[in-house]
């Protein structure tokens, strides 16, 4: 039966702990489970024989290679693959793999982004294992996860600051959880990434120079039928496509991996992939998993896929939303219960979450920007750059209530009458959704609508466990300054004035309006509408000074992460930038040349016979004027991208990127995109959107 195939295989590409537990001494499993569910340090004979178990079991699973597996500043993962074969005096090989190996790695560091921490000719950095994640078996390799250093001890990846800040939160959330007459084992985040994607053609996408370079298509006038019907979500998957997310699910399920949900999205070719909530940081591992399946799996089936966030103009791009909770030895903390308005610890949670995005609005946006998710944001498909907090019809009476000082009316599930007796009803959530909300609390998490496609999650929630856990250390010393008082009514207080003084950031309504935004700016609330006017605030003296009080970036760490983005941003600029150039030079100005050429062949030979073909000679002037002004473009674009180059500061760089070079890009796409319309399909270089959005 499928469901026994399932059941069978699903995690068996991973060294579970049900693997540990069969293939470890006992006291050795006890040392390694002291490790994952306590961050107790792991001492070498240990390593040693966890090595030489995880060496055995990836070998009868025909593993020939292992590679430490990272994430560089790159946001994408990296590896480097070493045989576990040991050459012996006889000329055979042994197959070996020691605690050493398992524990630290040295891949070269020089060639990763490192925001200056690391010259080119200082090579060196290390690989550490994470035994919180599990190793697992990809392409006939065991992978294991690890952070990545280098050789001073500076942070070279996204997952080493995640794990910290994982490490601040749970050590504030005890402290905070304490006062409650609790002390749980263990305080984790709970993460469930909703994973947007594109499905296109591989042949088309073959045949789009700015879709293989860039990821997404930098020309294309709009097709012919949009998103407009209505159809696409939630509509019947192509069988292709089906055939796809089988072959999806059944790889992630063997990689541990709770795919749950798939579904078509609201673009054409749109769709997305759902898990279960897993732990904070394994879920992010998990994500950047299923992203490298999705591309590569995609191949099998004649398939590209696109995880860029806008691939296409004109429909609705791709995000990917970070749904986001506190666990507390399975207890979350941000499940309200019948009457959340009785519920002190949730409300003191829920405060100090409300306190968190308001006053580190700025980093939350930071943490998203990117060069392709700044067309999303504000697009009326997305939650504006404007940082804000949906708490629904449950809480937003209760925190009202709270600030006023008032008993709040408890909001109870509703039971719906359908009208139709064959049709059970059912009952109403707590809460609507908010769709427009960056920021939004949806029953028992929250879920942060802003991150981009293709962006690695530890940004964002390396942000939010930090101001999350200044805001429980805030708490706890409120409570300690006033311990002759009685500790309800202080905790009260605190809820109460936390809410009113961060009440400015709860908006219940619609995102997209031109009055939120006016509304907004009365607030005061920060809107940072572009990546060059957010990253900046990665190095505001207030941001270094919180990371670095909560030991989860030192000061050079930071400044480092917002040189690598700030170039990261100006790198995939000029790369579109020189795209266009190339695509304008060797595929459309030829194509409209030849174009332009036949229309006036047809004209002289019709007038040699005495005929006045108007159209003909109309169309041949438009196109020829188009010509002229692509030719112009170009120049232009090409003259501002070398300025931009020229820039020495990145900041400075970015902003000229953003102010000066992307307006000229878009008047060069303007204008190919309006010969589109005119020039024959068969000389139009390029698959045009009507045949990669609408394939069967």
């Amino acid at each position: 039966m499928a469901t026994d195939k399932v059941s069978t295989e699903y995690g068996s590409l991973v060294f579970t702990d049900a693997d540990m537990q069969e293939r470890l001494p006992k006291p050795v499993y006890k040392e390694l489970r002291q490790t994952i569910d306590d961050g107790k340090p792991i001492d070498l004979g240990i390593a040693n024989a966890v090595a030489h178990a995880m060496k055995e079991w990836a070998l009868e699973h025909g593993a020939t290679h292992f590679t430490h597996w990272f994430q560089p500043l790159t946001g994408i993962t990296s590896e480097k693959h070493d045989a576990f074969i040991n050459p012996k005096d006889d000329g055979t090989v042994l197959m070996a793999f020691s605690g050493k190996e398992l524990v630290q790695g040295e891949p070269d560091a020089s060639s990763f982004p490192s925001g200056g921490l690391r010259a080119t000719f200082e090579a060196r950095g290390y690989t550490v294992w994470d035994p919180m994640s599990p190793a697992f078996i990809k392409d006939e390799v065991l992978c294991i996860p690890t952070a990545f250093i280098s050789y001073t001890g500076e942070a070279l990846d996204k997952k080493t600051p995640l794990l910290r800040s994982e490490v601040a939160l749970e050590e504030q959330a005890k402290r905070m959880l304490k006062l409650f007459g609790k002390e749980p084992r263990r305080v984790v985040t709970t993460c469930g990434p909703e994973q947007e994607y594109f499905l296109i053609k591989e042949e088309d996408y073959e045949a789009r120079p700015d879709l293989i370079l860039t990821g997404r298509t930098l020309f294309g006038c709009p097709p012919a039928k949009g998103q407009e019907l209505e159809e696409h979500y939630f509509g019947a998957i192509r069988p292709t496509v089906n055939a796809f997310m089988k072959e999806v699910d059944d790889e992630l399920w063997k990689l541990g991996i709770p795919a749950k949900t798939k579904h078509n999205e609201v673009a054409p070719s749109q769709h997305e992939l759902a898990p279960i909530f897993e732990q904070g940081s394994l879920a992010v591992d998990d994500n950047l998993l299923t992203m490298e399946k999705l591309k590569l799996l995609a191949t099998h089936h004649g398939l590209a896929c696109l995880e860029h966030e806008k691939p296409f103009d004109y429909v609705n791009g791709s995000g990917k939303h970070d749904n986001w909770s506190l666990s507390a030895d399975g207890e979350n903390l941000l499940e309200p219960g019948a009457n959340p308005e009785d519920n002190l610890q949730f409300l003191v949670v829920l405060a100090c979450l409300v306190a968190a995005v308001d006053e580190h609005a700025d980093l939350m946006r930071a943490s998203v920007a990117s060069a392709g998710n700044d067309h999303r944001l504000g697009a009326n498909e997305a939650p504006p750059a404007i940082i804000s907090i949906f708490l629904g019809d449950a809480l937003s009476p209760v925190v009202d209530a709270l600030i006023k000082k008032e008993r709040a009316e408890s909001q109870s599930r509703e039971e719906i009458d359908l009208g139709v007796p064959a049709i059970p009803n059912v009952l109403r959530d707590n809460t609507d959704r908010n769709r427009t909300s960056p920021f939004a609390f949806t029953g028992n998490k929250f879920e942060f609508r802003m991150c981009g496609s293709q962006q690695n999650l530890s940004d964002p929630n390396v942000v939010l466990n930090t101001a999350v856990a200044e805001q429980f250390d805030r708490f706890v010393q409120y409570v300690a300054d006033r311990s002759d008082e009685d500790f309800t009514k202080v905790a009260v207080r605190f809820v109460r004035h936390t809410f009113r003084d961060h009440q400015r950031v709860l908006f219940d309504g619609n995102g997209y309006s031109e009055d939120w935004e006016k509304e907004a700016e009365k607030r005061g609330l920060p809107n940072l509408k572009s990546t060059a006017d957010a990253l900046p605030c990665l190095v505001k003296p207030e941001n270094i000074a919180l990371f670095e009080k909560y030991g989860v970036l030192t000061e050079s760490e930071s400044r480092a992460r917002y040189i690598s983005a700030a170039e990261q941003y100006a790198k995939l600029l000029n790369i579109e930038a020189n795209t266009m150039s190339y695509m304008v030079r060797h595929m459309y100005l030829p194509a409209l040349i030849d174009y332009s050429g036949d229309l006036a062949t047809a004209i002289a030979t019709k007038k040699e016979i005495g005929i006045t073909g108007k159209a003909e000679q109309d169309l041949t002037q438009q196109i020829t004027d188009g010509i002229d002004k692509i030719y112009e473009t170009v120049d232009l674009l090409e003259k501002k991208n070398a300025e931009a180059q020229a820039v020495e500061d990145c900041g400075e760089q970015d902003t000229f990127y953003h102010e000066e070079v992307i307006p000229v890009m878009d008047d060069l796409r303007a204008v190919v995109d309006a010969m589109e319309r005119l020039c024959g399909h068969d000389w139009w270089p390029v698959p045009s959107y009507n045949r990669m959005l609408f394939w069967v």
